[in-house]
């Protein structure tokens, strides 16, 4: 997509709280610990990567244009969980999304699909925590109090990821987008903007460890639910 074809995002005037540990402090905090991982995370993204190539036809790696930091926009990297051209069809993952492949599936349950954001990370355009970037179709649209959610660095994981951490089944089958947009994005952006404006080392540390227990959370939940239905067929 050429410059002159992405929108302008929202600007930001405003004050932002603890503004040299967003900018320098957590920018380094985030470099070194996404160096720290990268060995490891190489080591578990190679058969994944192998995994998503030979489940389905097409490309290991899906990227988007999402709302980045200070207004610019930025391509950010997700192993593909989805079949080819998915998102021409809808941006939000229904329950049941017959879009999603089978490897699709286990690696979004368990977040594993966002490994490949270490290389976001790295290049500045993420953090480990901060808003979720959004599809530039709802970051045009933010009003003058959520633009401030764009004047800190976007991340892998923020309240509003922690809260609706199974939004696919909050959305249901039945229009997915228009639940969305309804019911889930203004809370979201609710929190978004709650989190920009009080953000600090105190709060990204209590975020980033919560993140991990909802995951070993769905973790466990997921292994629960394979045990009942292997228990289901052995009745």
């Amino acid at each position: 997509m050429s410059r002159q074809q992405i929108p302008e995002l929202p600007r930001w005037d405003g004050p932002l709280s603890h503004p040299f540990y967003s900018k320098v402090v957590k920018r380094a905090l985030d470099f070194l610990l996404a160096l720290i991982l990268l060995i490891p995370g190489c080591i578990l993204m190679l058969p994944l990567a192998v995994w998503v190539k030979l489940d389905s036809p097409g490309p290991v790696f899906y990227r988007a244009l999402r709302g980045g930091y200070h207004n610019k926009p930025f391509y950010i990297m997700k192993f593909r969980s989805m079949v080819v051209d998915a998102d021409k069809t809808g941006g939000c993952t229904a329950l049941n999304d017959s879009r999603v492949t089978r490897a699709g599936k286990v690696m979004r349950r368990l977040k594993l699909d966002e490994l490949p954001q270490l290389f976001n990370i790295i290049r500045g355009d993420m953090s480990f925590v901060g808003p979720r970037p959004e599809l530039l179709l709802y970051t045009t649209q933010y009003t003058p109090e959520q633009e401030c959610i764009l004047w800190v660095r976007p991340g892998i994981t923020d309240r509003s990821s922690i809260v609706y951490i199974a939004q696919d089944e909050l959305v249901g089958e039945e229009n997915p987008v228009e639940n969305f947009e309804k019911y889930i994005l203004p809370e979201k952006n609710r929190l978004r903007v709650e989190y920009a404006k009080s953000q600090c080392f105190t709060l990204d540390m209590q975020l980033f460890f919560e993140t991990i227990g909802g995951v070993f959370g769905k973790a466990k939940k997921m292994a629960g639910e394979k045990a009942g239905r292997k228990g289901s067929r052995n009745a």
